[in-house]
């Protein structure tokens, strides 16, 4: 293989490698709290340099919370507990100094027996004026 193909194709790899390597990570939350009993999905996903965004799994980060256990992106906690709030710490596995911490507020008022089926069972906002 000629000399100049070869460096050709070594500096392809290497944009396309540091193309792919994560500046940043942050959360992106379905949610603003946490169900008791549930697995509760947390995600995280990676900024690239070439300003994309990448989905994290549990192959890319280290996941722990100081309550509940992790499955995956899923926290998983008990269906008793008397805490307000869980502290959740991601990690990227490549750079472990690149790390964030948030505090999640767990769900506090109860879920209802059974969602509305129809559109007319939803209930609606009344007119101040009416």
């Amino acid at each position: 293989m000629p000399r100049f193909l070869f460096i050709s194709i070594l500096l392809i790899a290497g944009r396309l490698v540091s193309a792919q390597q994560v500046d940043s990570i942050y959360f992106h939350l379905y949610t603003d709290s946490l169900k008791k009993g549930r697995h509760n999905y947390i995600n995280v996903d990676g900024k690239l340099a070439n300003g994309r965004w990448l989905p994290l799994t549990e192959k890319e980060v280290i996941f722990s919370a100081d309550k509940g256990k992790f499955e995956g992106n899923d926290l998983v906690l008990p269906a008793v507990m008397t805490e307000e709030k869980v502290t959740v710490t991601a990690v990227l596995r490549s750079k472990p100094e690149m790390k964030i911490v948030r505090t999640i507020w767990i769900k506090t008022l109860p879920e209802p027996d059974k969602l509305p089926e129809h559109q007319d069972e939803l209930p609606t906002k009344r007119n101040k004026h009416t």
